[in-house]
């Protein structure tokens, strides 16, 4: 089996961005790695959803896959109605063996950067965000990096494809139409962009699973503002203060609030450099820029 990528930006403007800002949830060292201006496009099969990208295929026509040539379209938008989706009402056998196989490719073709449209989320604070010691980057998303967002579609069945929708002519399947996530991580409220790994800088680490670690670079003027968690390090507060001060970064702490299950931002920096503004002192915020 061989999948062929496109990114179709030399075909197409970039699509409406889905929201002005973007975040990212991360412990300190990917916060680090983003101000450094790199950010990893990871490959499907890293992820910890093993349903990425896999939906249950129908192939009653297709013996062996290894001789199945399908094309991707990484920018392109969902199309309405997706081509060749089978309602899960009916009955049919399906198989996530060549869906499994498409994914394999995806691995070597594929890297996707995950972000949120929402900044506040407690599960994500503590799935994502090493359980509150990490941070949430704001991203820009108008910027020019975040061209061809795809939101997740979060549905309560699996969807369900027949092969020969990867098949036709000179029409390469949308990436978008297989973001389908489980509603149960629909709290996430998804958004991803997906770009070539040969559009990537390839490093020499691995990561915990074993893949090759891609990245790109990103502009610093991409990052609005930077969240610190509840439980970050002092040291890391202070390291991350140090890179920022002289930026337009805005920088801030998330502290427990008075009341119910929330946080309060406490202002430790507006987005503009020192220089023109000072850091903000609270009791919460004072260890951070006064050393």
């Amino acid at each position: 089996m061989s999948v062929n990528g496109s990114t179709g930006s030399e075909e197409r403007a970039p699509p409406p961005q889905a929201s002005a800002s973007l975040y990212k949830y991360v412990h300190i060292d990917g916060l680090i790695r983003s101000l450094g201006g790199s950010i990893r496009f990871t490959q499907p099969g890293a992820f910890n959803d093993p349903f990425e990208l896999l939906p249950e295929l129908v192939a009653p026509a297709v013996e062996h896959p290894q001789n199945l040539t399908i094309s991707f379209d990484t920018m392109a938008k969902r199309r309405d109605p997706p081509v060749g989706e089978i309602p899960n009402s009916e009955k049919v056998d399906s198989s996530d063996v060549i869906s499994r196989d498409i994914v394999k490719e995806f691995n070597k073709s594929i890297g996707i950067f995950c972000l949120s449209q929402i900044s506040d989320s407690l599960l994500m604070w503590s799935h994502h965000a090493d359980q509150y010691a990490g941070a949430v980057i704001e991203f820009d998303g108008s910027k020019d990096f975040f061209a061809g967002q795809i939101e997740v579609e979060y549905r309560s069945l699996r969807p369900r494809k027949n092969i020969s929708a990867y098949l036709v002519a000179n029409q390469p399947v949308p990436v978008a139409e297989l973001c389908v996530k489980s509603d149960q991580w629909r709290y996430e409220q998804e958004v991803r962009i997906v770009r070539a790994l040969s559009d990537c800088k390839k490093t020499n680490a691995l990561d915990s699973r074993g893949f090759p670690i891609f990245v790109q670079d990103i502009p610093i003027d991409c990052i609005k503002s930077i969240t610190l968690g509840e439980r970050t390090k002092v040291s890391d507060q202070r390291a991350v203060f140090e890179l920022v001060k002289a930026t337009n970064i805005g920088l801030a702490l998330a502290a427990v609030d008075h009341q119910g299950y929330a946080f309060r931002r406490e202002v430790v920096k507006f987005p503009v450099p020192l220089s023109v503004s000072g850091p903000m002192i609270s009791p919460k915020t004072a260890h951070i820029s006064v050393i």
